[in-house]
C-alpha cells in the first residue's frame, strides 16, 4: 500500500495569519497564531501535489483519514519539559570542549575560557547550552569515553550551578550515566541512539529527555558519497522507526526532539531539500531542532563570499527555518542570530 506524507505549506505570518485563521482560511502551525498555513503538500514516493485545506474532505477516505491525523499533530501545541515555545525559536548555544571541532576546536578546552563562553552565550539569549567533549565533524575519529568525560566533567559541574538548560552532546551511555547527577536536562546524541546499544536503556531508566538526530554511518565516514532514495522521506521514515523502537522499549514520555542532521551524511542537495521542506516533520508531533550554524552548505552556496564564521548564511537559514515553525536552533553566534530573529519578528510577525 502506498504511503502518504503530509507537509504544511503556503504560510501566512503575523496579523495576516491571525486574520486568515479567524476567517477559517488557514490553520495555526504548532498552535501559534502568528504562523499559519492554508495548504498541504501530499507526498508519496511517486508523486506530490498541493491541496488547499478546505479541499481535504474531497480526498479518498483512507487518504483523508491519514491527512487528518497528520494535521492534528501539525497544529497542536508542542509541549516539552522546561521549555516554552513562543513566537520565535529557542536558541541552543554551542560549547565544544574539543581540540578538533570544525569551527571552534580548541577555544574552550580550559575551564576559564569555557565559563567565560557560557556566560556570554547566556547573556546573549541562549536558553540551552549544548556541551560536547567529542568532535563529530566529518572525518572525526571516535575518542575514548574516559577522555571525553575528562574534557567535560569540570565544565559540566560549573554549568550545573547556572540557571540554564543543560544539553549533553554525546553518543555514549557511559557519559550519560556519569552526567546525570549534574542536572543535565537533555541528551543530544548525533547517532540517533544507534552508536551505543545501552543508551536507550539508560534513557529509559533515567527518564531524561533526548534528541533523535539523523546521521548516516559515523562521523568518520558519513560524508563519503551519501545517498538516499528520497532524503526527505527516508529521514521521515527513520524518525518513525526510532519512535516505534522507543515506545517498544517502554519509554512513554513525549520529551523528544527531532533533528534531521544537516551536514551529517548529506551532500548539498540533501541539505537544501531538508531545509526547504523542513515543515514535513511537524506531522510527527514533536518539536524540531536544526543545527545550521557555520555549516559547509553555506560555503557551497556562497563560493567567494564564504567567511570563517559564516554568520550571514547562518542567519539567513535560521530565519528561513523559523518561517516554517522550527522550534530550536543550535548556533555558535547566539547574539547575531538572536538580533536577527528579534528584528525579523518585529518586521514580519507582528
Amino acid at each position: 500500500m502506498e504511503k502518504y506524507y503530509t507537509r504544511a505549506c503556503n504560510f501566512y505570518y503575523g496579523s495576516n495569519s491571525k486574520k486568515k485563521i479567524s476567517q477559517k482560511i488557514s490553520l495555526p502551525l504548532n498552535s501559534n497564531s502568528l504562523i499559519s498555513f492554508d495548504s498541504i503538500e501530499l507526498i508519496t514516493r511517486k508523486s506530490k501535489r498541493i491541496i488547499n485545506i478546505n479541499k481535504i474532505n474531497k480526498l479518498p477516505r483512507n487518504i483523508k483519514k491519514k491527512v487528518f491525523l497528520d494535521l492534528k499533530n501539525i497544529i497542536k501545541k508542542k509541549i516539552f519539559s522546561k521549555l516554552k515555545f513562543g513566537k520565535v525559536p529557542i536558541l541552543m548555544g554551542v560549547l565544544n570542549a574539543t581540540p578538533d571541532s570544525f569551527s571552534d576546536g580548541g577555544k574552550f578546552l580550559n575551564n576559564k575560557s569555557a565559563n567565560k563562553q557560557v556566560k556570554k552565550l547566556l547573556n546573549e539569549g541562549a536558553i540551552i547550552i549544548d556541551l560536547g567533549g567529542e568532535s563529530t565533524r566529518p572525518g572525526a575519529e571516535e575518542i575514548d569515553s574516559k577522555e571525553e568525560w575528562k574534557r567535560i566533567k569540570l565544565k559540566l559541574s560549573s554549568l550545573s550551578k547556572r540557571k540554564c538548560i543543560i544539553s549533553l552532546d554525546t553518543r555514549k551511555s557511559f557519559i550519560i550515566k556519569k552526567s546525570l547527577p549534574y542536572k543535565v536536562s537533555l541528551i543530544n546524541d548525533v547517532s540517533g541512539l544507534s552508536h551505543d546499544k545501552d543508551t536507550i536503556e539508560v534513557l529509559k531508566k533515567s527518564k531524561i529527555p533526548f534528541v533523535i538526530h539523523h546521521m548516516r554511518d559515523s562521523p568518520k565516514t558519513m560524508q563519503t558519497n551519501p545517498s538516499y532514495k528520497n532524503v526527505l522521506l527516508d529521514i521521515y521514515d527513520f524518525f518513525e522507526e526510532k519512535l516505534k523502537l522507543i515506545r517498544k522499549k517502554n519509554i512513554k514520555h513525549n520529551n523528544i526532539i527531532l533533528d534531521p542532521g544537516i551536514g551529517f551524511g548529506k551532500n548539498l542537495k540533501h541539505n537544501i531539500t531538508l531545509i526547504n521542506k523542513i515543515s514535513i516533520f511537524h506531522s510527527l508531533g514533536f518539536p524540531i531542532m536544526l543545527g545550521l550554524s557555520r555549516k559547509k552548505f553555506i560555503k557551497d552556496l556562497t563560493g567567494v563570499n564564504d567567511s570563517k564564521e559564516r554568520i550571514g548564511g547562518t542567519i539567513s537559514s535560521c530565519i528561513y527555518s523559523s518561517l516554517q515553525g522550527v522550534q530550536i536552533l543550535r548556533v555558535h553566534d547566539v547574539n547575531e542570530v538572536n538580533q536577527a530573529l528579534k528584528v525579523f519578528e518585529k518586521l514580519q510577525l507582528n
